[in-house]
């Protein structure tokens, strides 16, 4: 019983850095966390079912021995950590200072912080963190907000290449427009940090809700298609430019609404507010914080910013959100 009274409250997460090194001081107290979350109804053995409290190892406090099979099970296998050779705290400061700060945290801040010898041990373990911030069976949004779909290319200009050549990566955004109102608090992710600064359609009584970013290969009607099914919910109200790859909208069962904008910055406030902020944010952090990303990683970064960004009114429950869905998924990162 008082192995399973350690499980975290919401008033328990640590709001400080002081509180979460109380929290999880060394690799014993990282240990029982991560079995908390792998078996919150209590351990199971994944060979012979056997339920009940396992044998502890003293000396190894990743590694779990069922009483009835006498298996060994280690808490990392099967997770983003599988095999890893980093102490447990360090994978748990990665996991809150990524999903704490607002700002995020890049490889060399985090290397140069943990003591990490290498930059590539620093990049791979948040990389690898960054495949736990998708959940697998995350549902579509829109079902009770109107959303708000477009297209931007990601990425710093090409130099000497001859005018118009670019190594910029196309990126689709979806996000839930939603009253004001309904909104848990001031919104950090807004220029403001309060409110949208712009007139128009939506104006300031209404703040952006979940967010989906993804990478797409070009702006056909087929790829366009595919993303909103398979993020938006069926009869949700959609509002686009007016690109004609959105024109089947209406036909597979959404409430679609396409206003040319043509490169008309008021007519864009107008009606896509909210995903050009969401833009312009994306930009800001990829620049600030990380100097620029490569293409072959950036839908990992993606994942980060949508991660922080639908959670930002909840950023410390975000740290155990991410250590939850890390139990679950095996990184594909090598």
């Amino acid at each position: 019983m008082a192995f399973w009274g350690m499980i975290l409250c919401m008033s328990d997460y640590p709001r400080t850095l002081l509180e979460f090194q109380k929290l999880f001081p060394d690799e014993a107290a990282c240990a029982i966390h991560l079995e908390r979350i792998r078996w919150p109804e209590g351990f199971k053995c994944p060979y012979c079912g056997q339920v009940g409290d396992p044998y502890r190892i003293q000396a190894r406090p990743r590694v779990l021995e069922c009483r009835q099979c006498l298996r060994q099970i280690s808490l990392t296998a099967g997770t983003v950590m599988h095999q890893t050779r980093q102490p447990l705290p360090i994978w748990f400061w990665a996991a809150y200072l990524v999903t704490t700060q607002t700002p995020g945290m890049s490889a060399l801040q985090f290397q140069r912080q943990l003591g990490i010898r290498r930059y590539e041990t620093a990049f791979q373990m948040i990389h690898k963190l960054r495949t736990a911030m998708v959940r697998p069976e995350r549902d579509r949004i829109g079902a009770k907000w109107p959303v708000e779909v477009d297209e931007t290319y990601v990425g710093g200009a090409t130099q000497g290449e001859g005018r118009g050549r670019h190594h910029k990566t196309l990126v689709i955004g979806i996000v839930e427009v939603l009253p004001r109102k309904k909104a848990l608090g001031p919104d950090p992710n807004l220029p403001s940090g309060q409110r949208p600064q712009h007139r128009g359609g939506h104006s300031s009584g209404f703040i952006a809700g979940r967010l989906r970013l993804q990478i797409i290969p070009n702006r056909k009607q087929e790829t366009l298609e595919s993303v909103v099914l398979a993020d938006v919910q069926m009869g949700a109200e959609v509002r686009t430019d007016g690109w004609t790859g959105y024109d089947n909208l209406n036909k597979l069962g959404y409430r679609h609404t396409a206003v040319p904008v043509r490169g008309d910055q008021a007519k864009t406030d107008q009606h896509l507010p909210m995903i050009h902020i969401v833009f312009g944010n994306l930009d800001a952090w990829l620049l600030g914080t990380h100097h620029g990303v490569s293409p072959k990683h950036l839908q990992g970064y993606l994942n980060e910013f949508v991660f922080r960004f639908n959670r930002r009114f909840w950023p410390m429950v975000a740290f155990d959100s991410v250590l939850k869905i890390a139990t679950r998924v095996e990184s594909l990162t090598k």
